[in-house]
């Protein structure tokens, strides 16, 4: 149920017409300082993925995220949805869907309209039931989704990051099959059949 919920309200906010960009909305920030990066790989079945995470901007979710890096709880979990956005994007999603009593508390929502970072190709944001209640499932970008960052009072969700090797490999898992029966509503025929396997998640700056 929590996995539907969450993937529910993602389809609600990238189904929204309001794509165009917030009147008001922070400005794009400044480039992330090497030392405020922080870089983990995400070793799949389908290939290497390695993102830069944005503590800078985005500490909370950063080290969120990172508890669940380097806790190794994200291995042996998968890349479980591949939604499709416009002609030839999408974005995907992973998390933890073996077992929950892997996942960490929620941790505090960090909007994009505070962060400054947005949903562009290749962005890693995390996936939740609203503001304040991301866990462990996390999404990236094939596409630019303007949609999904905050717009007024939708807090959207929170980006901390950045794809900087791979994006082949993100690529190939949105085109990747998917079942024609899993999912319910709006999401069926997004979950990927079979899901992309990680084999292990690790930060590898130190």
């Amino acid at each position: 149920m929590r996995i539907r919920i969450m993937l529910a309200v993602l389809m609600t906010a990238v189904a929204a017409p309001a794509l165009s960009q917030t009147p008001g909305a922070a400005p794009a920030p400044a480039p992330a300082a090497v030392e405020d990066l922080v870089t983990v790989e995400l070793d799949t079945i389908a290939g290497r993925i390695v993102i830069a995470l944005d503590k800078g901007h985005a500490p909370l979710t950063t080290a969120n995220f990172l508890k669940y890096v380097t806790g190794g709880k994200y291995d042996g979990e998968s890349i479980y949805r591949a939604m499709k956005y416009g002609d030839t994007g999408g974005l995907v999603q992973g998390g933890i869907t073996s077992d929950a009593r892997k996942l960490l508390p929620a941790v505090a929502h960090e909007s994009t309209a505070t962060t400054g970072l947005k949903h562009v190709r290749g962005a890693i944001s995390m996936a939740s039931q609203g503001p304040g209640t991301a866990q462990a499932d996390f999404f990236i970008l094939t596409t630019d989704i303007p949609g999904l960052d905050a717009n007024g009072a939708d807090q959207g969700f929170a980006v901390f990051g950045k794809v900087v090797e791979g994006m082949d490999v993100v690529d190939r898992i949105l085109a990747s099959p998917v079942s024609a029966t899993k999912g319910e509503g709006s999401m069926k025929g997004e979950m990927l059949e079979p899901a992309v396997k990680i084999l292990k998640a690790a930060r590898v700056d130190q």
